[in-house]
């Protein structure tokens, strides 16, 4: 009887291959055929809050995934006859960091300092408080007083700052400190009866190491920054979780590593029977 595995991967250039390098023709399909087999459950883990990540479903034309754990990890939804439902036992998983408050109730710690400008409510929620900060801030020292201020109300949160190079804009979000995907992930491992040796997780970038550099079976597909290579290779090594780290080099099956292409070769590297299914004269 094969075993069941679960599958974690990104979207943004990870699943999804919008970034420079190129897609190898068939990666999504092949992708598509692997997900379909019943002995797989697919989750989808992305920064994006859900009408975003639908769209890039239809857009991408990517198989429907039976989670989604979204919104930078505050949000994990489950498919349920064809409808998106609200895990609620996560939300209650991370309420307790900022007792019994809401991003709502924490925007007034913050109303006095001009670098934060709100972003728009479609990508703040219950616990996810969202701005925008120009380039220029000094995002270190905003960071601090934040913290500070987090601190002396007794509340426990993470302070994630990114860049939107297609706006040239820095993006700051403050989340429950165990709202992070690699808790997200581990949640649903547990709930769901998996464990760190028959679940894979894929991803490209510096807001996925944390998963990538943990215990969790992980790929880091061809197309990553090299500098984000590079700082996985030196955080597994100092977790001593390299048995737990691959990293696509492109050849599998003909194709070049990246997107789709690394998450297939990273399976298969920890699920050799898996190679099997991803073939195209294999029926199920």
């Amino acid at each position: 009887m094969p075993k069941h595995i679960l599958i974690c991967t990104d979207l943004d250039r990870t699943l999804l291959p919008n970034g420079k390098q190129p897609e190898s023709p068939k990666a999504r399909s092949v992708f598509s055929r692997l997900v379909s087999r019943p002995e797989v459950t697919l989750a989808y883990v992305s920064g994006r809050h859900l009408e975003l990540v639908k769209n890039a479903i239809s857009e991408y034309e990517l198989p429907l995934p039976d989670w989604i754990i979204g919104d930078v990890g505050t949000t994990i939804y489950r498919l349920q006859n064809r409808e998106w439902l609200h895990w609620f036992e996560w939300e209650q998983e991370i309420a307790t960091d900022w007792q019994g408050r809401t991003a709502n109730d924490l925007r007034a710690l913050f109303t006095d300092l001009p670098a934060l400008c709100l972003q728009e409510e479609a990508k703040q929620n219950r616990y996810k408080l969202s701005y925008y900060v120009p380039l220029q801030t000094d995002i270190t020292a905003l960071q601090k007083t934040m913290a500070q201020r987090l601190e002396a109300q007794n509340l426990a949160a993470s302070l994630i700052y990114s860049v939107d190079e297609a706006t040239s804009m820095g993006l700051l979000d403050i989340l429950p400190a165990h709202a992070t995907k690699l808790h997200a992930v581990e949640f649903l491992m547990q709930h769901q009866g998996f464990d760190y040796a028959n679940t894979v997780f894929a991803g490209d970038s510096g807001n996925d190491l944390p998963v990538l550099t943990s215990a969790i079976q992980s790929v880091l597909v061809a197309n990553a920054d090299g500098d984000v290579i590079e700082q996985a290779k030196i955080e597994a090594r100092k977790l001593k979780t390299m048995a737990a780290f691959y990293l696509a080099q492109g050849g599998f099956l003909g194709m070049n590593g990246n997107y789709s292409a690394g998450i297939l070769e990273g399976i298969a590297h920890y699920h050799p029977e898996t190679r099997l299914w991803m073939e195209e004269n294999h029926e199920q």
